[in-house]
Order: structure tokens, then sequence, then C-alpha cells
């Protein structure tokens, strides 16, 4: 996995378009576009800390350098705590499914954020954001696309609310600044998780073009119970998911997103290369 230069903080404001050329002229080397990065959304904006607005700016003046190096998209999320997970189930070949289980959950929660932040003040959080973002991204031409909360519960599991678990909280999010930059990391694993028709999903954000790149797993299960698996086993028919994509008129990428983990060294590769091959076929 590639590393980058911890020193490299974008939250400072600096401008790093010379960054974002020169990892888009090394994608293109290889044959390849980039046309995304993905910024985990930052504690002094979705906890609306103090400084949020000087944050917000540095926001601002990375979608300007994006734009700068010719990179279209910007994927991010908006959950302070992270993600949640239980005890891995055991799959095919050995391998582990990274796995979800409310009732486990439950019985060892993680020590909640202290202070604790209510749904009506990640409300507020994400609106600021929005507002002070959005018109920028419309500026420069760069589409944001707000990844799912994982595992997909609007409850605060970890002392924060979770405000992007639901396709109802998602039209409300679109609705604050309505705008095609305003868009949908689709993680279809996510939002076959929260137990709604995600064919009928994929069709309804597709036609309102708020799908701006997709991450293509497959799960087993929906909450309080599921486990990421391989492209082939899970609950979800690929072939016409991906149909669905396309006759909705969404022509961006699929990214193949989680794999499960091998007991093998470095094996991961395998995994991920099993992934990209079975999305292009």
């Amino acid at each position: 996995m590639h590393r980058v230069d911890p020193s490299l903080d974008l939250r400072d404001g600096v401008d790093r378009t010379d960054f974002f050329e020169a990892a888009k002229a090394k994608t293109e080397a290889h044959g390849l576009e980039l046309y995304s990065i993905f910024m985990a959304g930052w504690d002094e904006i979705g906890l609306g800390l103090p400084d949020r607005d000087e944050k917000i700016e540095a926001w601002c003046t990375m979608l300007r350098g994006i734009s700068a190096a010719g990179i279209p998209a910007l994927g991010y999320n908006f959950k302070p705590m992270g993600n949640f997970r239980t005890t891995s189930a055991k799959g095919r070949g050995g391998t582990s499914y990274s796995t979800f289980d409310y009732d486990e959950f439950a019985q060892d929660r993680p020590k909640p954020h202290d202070p604790p932040v209510s749904e009506e003040e990640m409300w507020e959080h994400i609106t600021h954001f929005l507002e002070g973002v959005i018109p920028m991204a419309d500026k420069v031409g760069v589409r944001m696309a707000l990844h799912p909360d994982d595992p997909p519960i609007p409850e605060p599991l970890g002392g924060v609310a979770q405000i992007a678990s639901t396709l109802d909280q998602y039209r409300r999010i679109f609705d604050i600044v309505p705008s095609d930059s305003n868009g949908m990391l689709f993680c279809q694993g996510c939002v076959t998780e929260m137990g709604v028709n995600v064919y009928e999903a994929i069709r309804e954000m597709a036609t309102k073009n708020k799908i701006v790149f997709v991450h293509f797993r497959n799960v087993r299960g929906c909450l309080p119970s599921f486990q990421e698996v391989f492209l082939d086993e899970g609950d979800i028919d690929m072939h016409r998911a991906m149909a669905i994509y396309r006759d909705a008129g969404f022509n961006g990428p699929f990214m193949m997103d989680h794999t499960p983990g091998f007991p093998q060294t470095d094996a991961g590769r395998a995994g991920q290369a099993y992934a990209v091959g079975y999305i292009r076929g």
C-alpha cells in the first residue's frame, strides 16, 4: 500500500496543487486515470470545534488544488467516530469476513465520545460544512461524494449521532445545498446493509445524478447483522445491479472497495485482483 508522508496534513490550508498534479501524473504514467481522491472528514468540522471555519477554508483550498490538477471528484465521510465491527466470521478459503453483529456490539461498546454529540448538533455541523464548501466545489468543478456511515445505523454508536445512515438522511443532505456537486459515494455494501431494496436505491440515486462513484461490493445479510463477502457469494445479484446503474444513466467508475482478509502474507492482493477482474468481467 502506498503511504503518504505523515507530515502532509491538508488541514493546514497550504495550497498543494503540486502534490495532486504529481499524483495524477504518476497515475497516468501507468495508463490509468486519477478520477478521485478520498478524504476522511476532519474532526474540527464534523464535531463543530472552534476552528471549524478555518478548516472549512482549508477544505476549499484542497478543492481548488484538486480541480487545478484535473481531478474531478472528492470522496469523503462525516462520521467522527469511524467504523464499527465485531468478531470476524470465517469464510471461503479460510478468509476472514469483516462482520458486524449488533447484539455482540451492544455487549462491548467502545468508549463514547465526550461530550456526546446529538443528532441536532450533527445536522447543524454538516449544514455549516456544506454551505461553506459546495459553492466552491461548484465553482471549481469538483463533485463531492459522501460515503455512508459504516455500519449505517442512525444512532450514536460511539457517542456521536450518525446522520448518513439512511436514504432519508441522504435526501435531507442533498436538500441542504441542492447541487450536482453535493453527491453520494454509493457504497453498495452499506446501502444493502440498510435493509432497503438496493436495486431501487441505485435507480433512484442514479436517476437523480447523485452517484459520483460506486464502491461495488457484496454483503451477506443486513442490519442488525452482516458480513462483507466475495463479490460472487453475497445477497446482491451484481450483474443485475450493474445493469441498473447503466440503465439509470450512471457513467462513473466502479471501485472494488473491501475484500475478505487472507491468512497468508500479502495474499490480499489476490483478493483485490479477483474483485477487479470480477467487476471488469
